[in-house]
């Protein structure tokens, strides 16, 4: 039975990402206005697997969606956690929490439209912020597994996957036992399963239960969930890398009532964000992205983590979607809501409730010749939003009679020209092709004279 599966990492088979958790510009006050347009959401990267870390203290829960293609019995998923995990500590989750959050975080274009400049609309107020809210047991195994020294500590099945948690001596015993079990590894996998088994991980193993998928009412794997306790907070990556054909790109939801999450072991930059683009864009906003995250990629060596958004999740502005309910933020592992917390909180305006949730959204391209270690992350107390933005501002285009016309027409064309030398910096695209597809500002065409029709006269 061959299908597309909604999973981590277009792969053949196998170890798919190892994850785990220790697992003219406007005002000021406009900053964050403005027409919800266009998104750039994971969808525009063919290689992109998508990870939700909720944690809160030592306390995680991990969520992992995959983009697996293949016969769906030949799937297998390999992942070091740091503890070892019991039945009731792993649970099948929602796609749809994914796509949400996806939506939610995801780059947007936004556009203004100016107003007519010999009628210029009444100063705005800077917006308000939102208001602060108110207050198992182990099977016996034959000897051989044993000499190997692999153990297998738990075995159970959740939804569609028979899972295992095994513990190893070495690295090649537990190569050995993974291929003698029928699991297909690739190549280069003892010397990546080595540093693990130093420090004490277990090994979360995942295949597919046939008769149970059948059965099932979806024909795609569903994303697994673990809770458990650890003062790791880290995401492995390199037995990731093994399977890797080309750059991969990894995009990490994570969840904290702190604020942001940042990397420690590399730099954490800002997209490159809030500036002006041509109005064309609307139309090509999705290469528009894949070509400035390539040109940002590139210009920091490919050795940092993209921070794309950052925000509390009881509002946006401007919102791709919703915010997320409470309901979906449990589904996402947000196991903390309704607790008491000294922390600052938000009115959910959806909702009429307090939401105490801060999302950063995490952006990394790796491949085998970068990110040579497991991303780790730290918690801060910045509570500072950010979002990858791009703003079209759109010229006004009717009856201008006053001397004030003149001034802005000249402003216009200005901007534009702004606007496209930015466009070919951010995305390297030819300047020739890009100062072509704009719809240049020009003085509108007068009216020809009811007269000269009368007398036939050009």
């Amino acid at each position: 039975m061959k299908i597309k599966l909604n999973a981590l990492g277009k792969r053949a088979i196998a170890l798919i990402l190892a994850c785990c958790l220790g697992l003219g510009i406007a005002p000021s006050a406009l900053a964050f206005c403005g027409f919800f347009v266009a998104q750039a959401d994971s969808d525009l990267f063919n290689e992109a697997s998508q990870v939700i870390i909720a944690r809160d203290g030592d306390r995680t829960v991990l969520t992992m969606a995959n983009d697996y293609q293949g016969e769906v019995e030949d799937f297998a998923l390999v992942i070091p956690v740091p503890v070892l995990l019991e039945e009731d500590q792993v649970n099948v989750g929602d796609p749809a929490v994914l796509k949400r959050l996806d939506e939610y975080s995801a780059p947007r274009l936004v556009e203004y439209f100016d107003s007519n400049p010999c009628n210029p609309p009444m100063p705005r107020s800077a917006p308000m912020p939102a208001p602060a809210a108110m207050e198992a047991d182990s099977v016996a195994r034959p000897e051989s597994d044993r000499s190997l020294g692999v153990t297998i500590e738990a075995e159970f099945s959740v939804g569609e996957y028979d899972i295992l948690i095994l513990s190893a001596q070495e690295s090649t015993g537990l190569e050995t036992w993974l291929r003698q079990n029928n699991y297909t590894i690739p190549t280069g996998a003892s010397a990546v399963l080595q540093p693990y088994i130093r420090q004490n991980f277990k090994f979360f193993v995942a295949k597919v239960n046939l008769e149970e998928f059948k059965a099932g009412e979806s024909q795609k794997l569903r994303p697994l969930m673990m809770a458990y306790e650890s003062p790791r907070f880290m995401l492995p990556i390199r037995l990731g890398m093994l399977n890797a054909q080309g750059d991969q790109d990894l995009i990490v939801y994570l969840l904290t009532r702190s604020g942001q999450v940042e990397l420690t072991n590399y730099r954490t930059v800002k997209i490159p964000s809030e500036f002006d683009v041509p109005e064309f864009v609307q139309d090509e906003f999705p290469d528009f992205y894949k070509a400035a995250f390539q040109t940002a990629y590139e210009q920091e060596r490919k050795e940092v983590g993209f921070l794309e958004y950052a925000w509390d999740m009881s509002w946006c502005d401007p919102c791709a979607a919703n915010p997320l309910t409470p309901e979906e933020l449990r589904k996402a592992g947000v196991f903390w809501l309704g607790e008491s917390s000294s922390d600052q909180r938000r009115i959910d305006p959806f909702n009429g409730g307090a939401v105490d949730a801060f999302i950063t959204r995490l952006h990394v391209r790796y491949s085998r010749d970068r990110f040579p270690e497991d991303l780790a992350f730290q918690t801060t107390g910045n509570r500072q939003n950010f979002q990858g933005r791009y703003i079209i501002r759109r010229p006004y285009r009717g009856e201008m009679k006053c001397d004030a016309a003149a001034d802005y027409r000249a402003g216009v064309r200005d901007r534009q020209e702004r606007e496209a030398n930015q466009l070919v910096s951010v995305t390297g695209w030819n300047k020739t092709d890009v100062f072509r597809k704009i719809d240049w500002f020009t003085e509108p065409a007068q009216p020809r004279p009811w007269w000269r029709n009368l007398w036939n006269r050009r």
